[in-house]
């Protein structure tokens, strides 16, 4: 009888990984680091070698784990194969076979934000819900739709990859994609990391922001919430590219909730506040209360 099962979420930086009883409890979880050298090559084997090694320390019996769910930063079509996943570095890529070969286990494979959706849909902030947009703020941006309690994932499994909406006609840097001015290259760690390293070599107005030696989303906001006036200026400018981007998505879909995760969102409340507004302010009359 299925036990245990395993979670995977690959990011450009970090592996997320988690040990779950069947029912969603997590029994456990840790992180390792995503090594992106060679093309990402030895992801798969990273992650069959630290699921192999949890199954030593926990004495997991094989035949009570279900198998290994692997979210990817990428469209992932229902073979679990990958095309391609920029901040991995990758081509084509048979996640399924490859991990499965691996380790033994079942797998099934998705693109990251649609499988976070899923997950926030049944145990998180989109529970009661059928209706919903999950966004992932991480190294890049992820989106993930769903509607009447099904992933939109589309016909090359791209559906809902708000990351590479286009917002800004100003950017001649490309995004990993190959695009240009990218939500992704404006509202992502990275992203606003870079909006913030901008504005500070624009002017010589004192910021708390200047005492750091790596500008981060985090320092960004850390420093929004001791009233930074330059770092309050890079929520805005953040704020406003991705509040203008969902209230877009908001009416094409039309969704009960807009649940927003990844590593950025660890900034809490404050990073709402930024959000709503211009959301609010650009979103159909009939969306504004989502």
């Amino acid at each position: 009888m299925d036990k245990y099962c395993f979670g995977i979420d690959v990011g450009g930086t970090t592996i997320k990984c988690g040990l779950f009883g069947v029912d969603g409890e997590v029994l456990d979880k840790w992180e390792i680091r995503t090594r992106l050298e060679e093309n990402g090559k030895y992801i798969l084997p990273d992650v069959a070698d630290t699921i192999l090694a949890k199954t030593a320390e926990k004495h997991l019996d094989r035949d009570e784990i279900a198998g290994v769910g692997i979210g990817i930063p990428g469209p992932v079509n229902a073979a679990g194969e990958v095309q391609v996943a920029v901040n991995l570095y990758w081509g084509y890529v048979n996640v399924v076979k490859e991990l499965g070969e691996l380790t033994g286990l079942k797998v099934k494979a998705g693109n990251d934000a649609n499988v976070a959706a899923l997950g926030e849909l049944w145990q998180g902030g989109g529970a009661g819900y059928q209706d919903m947009i999950m966004v992932t703020l991480g190294t890049g941006v992820g989106g993930g739709i769903i509607l009447g309690g099904q992933i939109v994932a589309g016909a090359h499994g791209a559906g809902g990859e708000i990351g590479h909406a286009h917002v800004d006609d100003t950017m001649t840097a490309a995004c990993n994609c190959g695009g240009h001015g990218c939500l992704e290259q404006l509202a992502s760690a990275t992203g606003i990391a870079k909006l913030a390293r901008k504005l500070l070599d624009s002017c010589d107005t004192p910021s708390v922001m200047r005492e750091y030696k790596n500008v981060s989303a985090k320092t960004v906001f850390d420093a929004v919430k001791e009233g930074d006036a330059l770092a309050i200026q890079v929520a805005e400018q953040f704020g406003n590219y991705l509040g203008k981007a969902l209230a877009v998505f908001a009416v094409v879909v039309d969704p009960q909730i807009i649940v927003i995760g990844g590593g950025v969102s660890k900034a809490g409340p404050v990073l709402l506040d930024y959000v709503t507004k211009p959301f609010r302010e650009y979103a159909f009359p009939s969306c504004r209360t989502t």
